[in-house]
């Protein structure tokens, strides 16, 4: 009776244990951090710094006032911390860059490299290990390549190559003068070659004679032949993609050569206005113009705060790396906004953390404020259809926004006053 009855209870504990094995799981949520650690990779040394410097402030300060501003609210008011990395100056160093603060610090994202040749090398690695990547690095095919974890906020190179055509062309007609041929340099990367494809097909598009086109080395040190050359062509303007000393060696060659267009229009946002060009070039450096993947004019209380901290810091108005960045943790941080509310079980996902990206629609808020327009949001491939780059012109020594018209802080000087020919 008694063996009886233990086998019953037996079966009984036995089948409850299975009955429990196969019924429905307690699942605990993921345990969120104290902090959420936002990794910076930015070229610190080499060649490149100038670059990266200015972009890791633009961070620093982004990240200070989010968290001044409560955190992530959706996530309990978790702050950020950000960790720095120097990406070097080449891929090999990029990669190796990427691999280290992810193993060190396993990021939630990762903002920075700016050149585009170190942004694909990194993101292998990125990509690999599912860390987002928030790219400031402007080349078209840094988003062609098929890389689901990497967003890019500002406008790719094309646009620049675009908006620098589409400027001059918009200050001629104000101005009731002709701008119907035009001379299309670049130096010789990626980067060059995508502002200059970009310039060439708005051009073509306007119906422009295109007079004189040049690719020349990036390291190039005599460019008198290309100046004699352009002067021969005779163009009403010329629109160029330097990167830093050949902007430099062209506007200084274009006085001696007395052979000053009507206008020359930067694009890609290096050379000719950022701050270091025009103390190297003094009053050479008036007049030239660029475009700018940020507007450090726009008239919000979040980019006027901006402006006023870097200044304070810095000594100059934010340079483009540095504005870049600034919007581009506050789109980060609303994507970690997003993510929160969508996903409360499991935020930090970097799965989940893509589909914010992927339904952010914004038209308000920090990161529309220091936005260069007033819409951010994300297709597939990681770029914001809504992007748009505005241009820069040097007047009486100082950089101004100039167009769009209907952001600009000052009329554009068109055309130059000192023109050759």
């Amino acid at each position: 009776m008694k063996s009886t009855m233990w086998r019953t209870m037996a079966i009984l504990v036995v089948l409850s244990l299975l009955i429990g094995g196969c019924g429905p799981q307690a699942t605990s949520k993921p345990k969120l951090p104290e902090k959420i650690v936002i990794g910076c990779l930015e070229p610190l040394t080499g060649r490149y710094a100038v670059f990266g410097t200015e972009a890791k402030i633009g961070m620093e300060i982004a990240v200070r006032h989010i968290n001044e501003a409560g955190g992530i609210q959706s996530m309990g008011g978790i702050p950020l911390e950000l960790v720095v990395e120097d990406a070097g100056e080449n891929a090999d160093s990029a990669r190796l860059g990427a691999e280290s603060i992810i193993s060190k610090h396993r990021p939630v994202a990762i903002l920075g490299l700016y050149i585009s040749r170190l942004t694909i090398a990194a993101s292998e690695v990125t990509e690999r290990e599912k860390v987002i990547l928030v790219a400031d690095a402007l080349v078209d095919s840094v988003t062609m390549i098929g890389r689901r974890y990497l967003f890019r906020p500002a406008p790719k190179a094309s646009q620049h190559g675009a908006t620098a055509v589409e400027f001059v062309l918009a200050a001629a007609e104000k101005a009731g003068i002709s701008a119907q041929r035009v001379a299309i340099l670049n130096e010789d990367s990626a980067f060059g070659r995508s502002n200059a494809i970009g310039a060439t097909q708005a051009a073509l598009d306007h119906g422009l004679t295109i007079v004189y086109q040049k690719e020349y080395p990036s390291d190039i040190a005599d460019v008198s032949s290309i100046i004699a050359d352009i002067k021969a062509a005779k163009p009403d303007f010329v629109v160029h993609s330097p990167y830093f000393m050949d902007a430099i060696l062209f506007a200084n060659t274009f006085k001696e050569a007395q052979g000053i267009p009507k206008f020359v229009a930067g694009m890609g946002a290096c050379g000719y206005t950022d701050p270091e060009s025009i103390k190297a070039l003094g009053a050479t450096a008036n007049f030239y113009a660029n475009t700018y993947s940020y507007n450090p004019a726009k008239n919000t209380p979040q980019n006027r705060k901006f402006v006023e901290e870097f200044k304070a810091q810095v000594g100059h108005i934010p340079t483009e790396a540095a504005g870049m960045n600034y919007y581009a943790m506050w789109v980060l941080k609303e994507a970690l906004e997003l993510s929160g509310q969508m996903f409360p079980d499991d935020p930090l996902n970097p799965d989940n953390i893509r589909q914010a990206f992927l339904k952010l629609d914004l038209t308000s808020g920090p990161a529309v404020e220091t936005y260069p327009t007033d819409r951010i949001t994300f297709t597939e491939t990681g770029d914001n259809p809504y992007a748009r780059a505005v241009v820069l012109q040097v007047i009486n020594g100082e950089p101004k926004v100039v167009y769009p018209f209907e952001y600009a802080e000052a009329a554009p000087v068109f055309p130059r006053p000192d023109v050759d020919y």
